[in-house]
């Protein structure tokens, strides 16, 4: 191994370059294992090599020469040098280190940095200047050469843009540059200019579930239910409104300041919402609920102990059953995954429409029919709202009706359809228990505008939805099924709800995880017994704890 401080400036911060062998060879040539791209260096200029414990260099017949504590050496000659020896190479000043070898450093990627070197790197303002400057350069370039970027696939246009970014920095003369890895200052651009900037690396970590940008330069994360502080920002305002329209055109949604909030989604089915101001008093914010790019099963989710194997076993009965469940719980609590999880119990030979305000579901099935609702376009004309779906899906012959989510007056067309031969739909909402369920359900279908009486509303309820299944995001980050209830009908103008299984927290664990366990409480809804009559095999001993 081989290290060399690389200096413009002996007053200045040294670049190390290290070489796992024992020769270094130096010149302005890209196949060296020093490159010094600038006045005065040749080539293949030099080279420096070790044995028995003894650093030598040797000048390659180059144009200028090699220099030695302000020597020239002879030409094609090996003279001895020590540590510390000031040796001049054109503009360069080079110093021979003592190499220490760290296994894991050298085995790293050459983006990975640690937390430290992250926080220093992404918050300095000369690296924010230089990749302003480089940003801009480069689109200049791009249009001076006429480059077409839509006619050229993604990986020739990343090649292209890649060569353009070094030219750039050859020209520059930015001090930062020596104290900086430029293969991360170019990855750095290249994301900016070509893909979703400082949210590339965060979309690639798999830890990552949620990705929260408040404003440029604070992007919040969560990772393991727990929410910390990125060390990446965005360069600007004008950087972040870019990546933002980046995400929301090529899916014909559009955002400005007459509509300054959107949702969307990203190629991976992620979950996207934009704000922009004036809304957004700290300027454009963003947040990403990432999904994995292999489907969670219900394996995972035991695993996890977000449910037990006797409430997955149950919920797998209700869904092939035609059972019609309505998913409950708070923001990022986990129901979409649930209901995508609950979905792929759906058979496969039956005909599925899925309705969602930004499509992410992630259904195994082939026999999907995917329906995505539309804002009004820059005339307030053309919206195609999730009400509009569910009517237009009874006309679809849908053997199973998907809603990602009721929010508003869909849901009275969403329990029509539960009470009028499609069953075994299944659909999410928010609430913080069953009983708010309820109560949320009776709210939503007024916002239909329909003069309903709440009698009528609830009879409605009560013959449409079997089973809520509430599920909970913990204050340690976890998630977890916290009750399992049937809906048994109406009494006194009040729907009757029975409790099947709830979790029982019984504390915490030493690194502060919720610990508990589910529960049966012992009830066996009445269909159960039905299948028992037509010979279905139930696996009773799921109710008993």
């Amino acid at each position: 191994m081989i290290a060399i401080a690389i200096y413009r400036n002996l007053k200045g911060k040294a670049k190390i370059e290290s070489v796992p062998r024992s020769v270094l060879k130096i010149g302005r040539a890209s196949e060296n294992d020093v490159i010094l791209d600038r006045t005065g260096v040749s080539r293949d200029h030099a080279e420096i090599y070790r044995r028995s414990n003894s650093y030598y260099i040797a000048d390659l017949n180059s144009k200028h020469g090699t220099f030695v504590n302000e020597r020239k050496i002879p030409v094609l000659k090996s003279v001895p040098v020590q540590i510390d020896d000031i040796i001049g190479i054109g503009e360069y000043f080079l110093k021979v280190k003592e190499a220490i070898v760290d296994e894991d450093k050298q085995k790293r990627k050459i983006t990975e940095l640690t937390p430290e070197e992250e926080l220093e790197y992404y918050r300095d303002p000369r690296v924010i200047e230089l990749k302003t400057i480089v940003h801009n350069r480069l689109l200049d370039i791009i249009d001076l050469r006429r480059l077409d970027v839509k006619k050229i696939n993604d990986i020739e246009l990343r090649r292209q843009c890649d060569e353009m970014v070094r030219e750039i920095l050859n020209e520059t003369e930015a001090d930062v540059l020596w104290e900086i890895d430029q293969e991360i200052l170019i990855k750095d651009i290249l994301d900016e200019a070509l893909a979703l900037g400082p949210l590339e690396d965060l979309l690639a970590d798999t830890a990552v579930t949620e990705i929260m940008v408040n404003r440029k330069d604070q992007i919040y994360v969560e990772k393991s239910g727990k929410v910390s502080l990125s060390p990446k920002i965005f360069n600007s305002d004008i950087s972040l409104l870019g990546i933002i329209s980046r995400i929301v055109n090529p899916i014909g949604r559009r955002i400005d300041e007459s509509s300054p909030m959107v949702d969307a989604r990203l190629q991976d089915g992620s979950r996207v919402n934009a704000v922009i101001p004036p809304m957004a008093l700290n300027g454009p914010c963003i947040t990403i609920r990432k999904f994995s790019k292999d489907p969670f099963t219900v394996q995972n989710m035991v695993e996890f102990n977000t449910i037990s194997r006797s409430i997955a076993k149950f919920l797998k009965i209700c869904v092939e059953n035609r059972k019609n469940i309505v998913i409950s719980g708070g923001t990022g609590s986990g129901k979409t995954t649930t209901l995508n999880i609950l979905s792929s119990f759906i058979p496969e030979d039956e005909r599925i429409v899925t309705i969602e305000d930004a499509a992410e579901l992630q259904l195994v099935q082939d026999h999907v029919v995917r329906l995505e609702s539309r804002p009004p376009n820059i005339e307030g004309k053309g919206e195609i709202t999730i009400r509009h779906l569910v009517k237009n899906a009874l006309r679809m012959r849908p053997d199973r009706i998907v809603v990602g989510e009721c929010r508003g007056g869909e849901t009275l067309d969403m329990l029509q359809a539960m009470n009028t031969g499609h069953d075994g739909s299944l659909t999410t909402a928010h609430a913080n228990s069953p009983v708010d369920m309820l109560s949320r359900l009776e709210t939503m279908v007024m916002m239909s505008g329909e003069d309903l009486p709440s009698r009528a509303i609830r009879e409605q309820i009560a013959a449409a939805v079997d089973i809520i299944v509430q599920q909970t995001r913990l204050t340690c980050g976890s998630r977890k099924i916290t009750y399992v209830s049937e809906v048994k009908g109406i009494e006194d103008d009040k729907i009757i709800l029975q409790d099947i299984f709830y979790f029982k927290q019984e504390g915490f664990d030493a690194s502060g995880k919720t610990i508990g366990q589910f529960i049966a409480t012992g009830w066996i809804p009445d269909f159960l017994q039905d299948l028992l009559n037509r010979g279905i095999d139930v696996d009773m001993g799921i109710f008993h704890n």
